[in-house]
């Protein structure tokens, strides 16, 4: 872990607020293709030079999946991206003070990779599938300082999968609910309410805020947060069940209403009271 990059990180989040009018992010731009181009550029001169250590990375984990039914229609480690990757960090840089390393970076649940990173993604969460190697990797890079955030899966049968793969991370260790009263949802921004992005294809087709195939029966579809704690009550993953990030991110551009209802006011908001209640707490 770098812990100066974590210090650095966290007092730049707090800046978010109260630099851009109470958080509010401008218009979504559609980046795409050789637009991006022009921002990953924008991003890489705002580094100084010998400072390239010293910016937040966003890393996405590959991991290899389980496609057995009601795992989630096809969907792997790579989900969204490269569109979500690089819209979120764009917009990161754009609307916090934070200097974010530009591009992709895909990292494999090995030590010589996960050990560069002190903040990692899932896509695709709910069918994950560790070797024993990975599952002993994810454990030492979590319990020296490591954190996860698992996103993009739904319903009973993903939620079970996902937690059996965890009880193998972590026997002894059981997630624990977080309420809304929790501060992860008031750290930079303020929520009223648990934050859930819809699948963007279950908005536009059904106008519902929840993927409507998986089975509910057990958990419900409205949003669940878990949190995986280390002896000291440090969070070392948060899990985002019955939500998609990722295309908040990815599709922000492409019907205002997605944008207005579900990027904007939860998407970043969210992903940065993330980002700074792991780099603070």
């Amino acid at each position: 872990m770098v812990p100066s990059v974590l210090l650095l990180i966290a007092v730049l989040l707090v800046s978010a607020y109260g630099q851009y009018g109470g958080g509010r992010f401008r218009r979504g731009y559609g980046f795409r293709g050789s637009e991006h181009n022009q921002e990953q550029e924008e991003m890489e001169q705002a580094i100084k030079p010998g400072f390239r250590e010293d910016t937040f990375t966003f890393a996405r984990l590959k991991f290899d999946a389980d496609t057995g039914y009601g795992l989630g229609n096809g969907r792997l480690w790579d989900d969204d991206t490269p569109e979500a990757d690089l819209t979120l960090t764009y917009r990161l840089f754009q609307t916090t003070c934070l200097k974010v390393r530009p591009g992709l970076n895909f990292i494999d649940i090995t030590a010589k990779d996960i050990e560069n990173y002190p903040f990692v993604y899932t896509a695709a969460s709910g069918r994950m599938v560790l070797s024993d190697d990975e599952v002993t990797t994810l454990r030492r890079y979590l319990l020296n300082g490591g954190f996860l955030m698992a996103d993009d899966f739904w319903g009973d049968d993903q939620w079970h999968h996902f937690y059996d793969q965890m009880k193998r991370v972590f026997p002894d260790r059981e997630p624990v609910l977080l309420t809304l009263d929790h501060r992860i949802f008031h750290e930079v921004f303020d929520f009223n309410k648990l934050p859930q992005i819809p699948s963007v294809g279950a908005f536009f087709n059904y106008g519902v805020s929840y993927d409507p195939g998986p089975s509910y029966v057990e958990k419900g579809h409205d949003p669940l947060y878990y949190a995986i704690y280390d002896d000291k009550q440090r969070m070392m993953m948060l899990i985002c069940l019955n939500n998609h990030f990722g295309d908040g991110w990815e599709h922000e551009s492409e019907d205002q209403t997605y944008f207005d209802r579900f990027s904007e006011p939860m998407g970043y908001p969210m992903f940065i009271n993330i980002l700074f209640y792991a780099t603070t707490h």
